[in-house]
């Protein structure tokens, strides 16, 4: 396997897991007797980790799954301060939201359990994201007199306005199937097949160049935003600047000589 199948601390030792395997590193939800809620060890943990796997040029890719069958239950209700911690805490949930969104470095999602409101935000920040088909996932906020605001800001722009409006309004918990209809997760598959639909997304992933990666993303995030003229002009100076690469250089010689390109772990 490309990235690693377990972790040799015990689930609750800390609040996040890492580990790093084959040029990928897994980052563990590790708090299921809170049902993984964004409280302030477990949102500070991941973003430390998520600082980690940033840094270290050896990780090519970045898999976040969770320990329980619950991948994220949104804000820690129980916490003094749902969802951040104290008042002046290290890192916020919002920290989190923007490492991932701005990471060069893919992060696919192994949603192996519930995902409810902002756990709903996580899910959607990844890149990619695989769910278990008999969990549940939706935006419950309503239903304790609140509203999804903040992980509006990642979910919005994959969703379709209707799409949208059932689910925000409703607070119903919808299946991984419909949640792929609509664009919240990419796939949805049984339980014994997560990690082999992971896996898929990991190496076809890490085949492609960590330049190309990251400037992947960058179109994704902001060509949506850009008018026409102005989308062409970037691209097409962004596109320049890609061929004249020594990534690219090494990836067409690669493509013409019939091997793996250097950066393929």
């Amino acid at each position: 396997m490309l990235w690693p199948m377990s972790n040799p601390q015990e689930p609750g030792s800390e609040p996040t897991l890492y580990a790093v395997a084959g040029g990928v590193a897994t980052i563990t939800l590790n708090m299921p007797e809170r049902k993984n809620a964004l409280n302030e060890l477990l949102v500070n943990s991941l973003s430390l980790n998520l600082d980690r796997a940033l840094a270290d040029e050896s990780v090519r890719a970045i898999v976040l799954t969770n320990a329980g069958n619950t991948f994220c239950a949104g804000a820690d209700l129980k916490a003094a301060t749902p969802g951040v911690g104290s008042a002046t805490p290290q890192r916020t949930f919002l920290d989190v939201m923007d490492q991932i969104l701005d990471s060069p470095k893919p992060v696919i999602g192994r949603i192996d359990g519930h995902a409810t409101a902002g756990g709903v935000g996580l899910v959607a920040a990844c890149d990619l994201s695989v769910m278990r088909d008999d969990a549940k996932i939706g935006f419950t906020e309503v239903r304790i007199g609140v509203a999804p605001a903040v992980i509006s800001v990642v979910c919005l722009p994959k969703l379709r306005r209707a799409d949208a409006s059932e689910l925000f309004l409703t607070g119903d918990r919808i299946t991984p199937a419909r949640a792929a209809e609509v664009g919240l997760i990419n796939r949805a598959v049984p339980a014994e097949e997560i990690d082999e639909a992971v896996n898929a997304y990991v190496s076809m992933v890490v085949r492609g160049g960590p330049i190309a990666l990251a400037a992947s993303k960058d179109l994704i995030r902001r060509v949506p935003n850009l008018n026409r003229a102005d989308g062409f002009a970037w691209t097409s100076l962004r596109s320049r600047e890609l061929f004249q690469s020594e990534e690219a250089a090494e990836g067409i010689a690669a493509f013409n000589e019939r091997r793996d390109p250097s950066w393929i772990p």
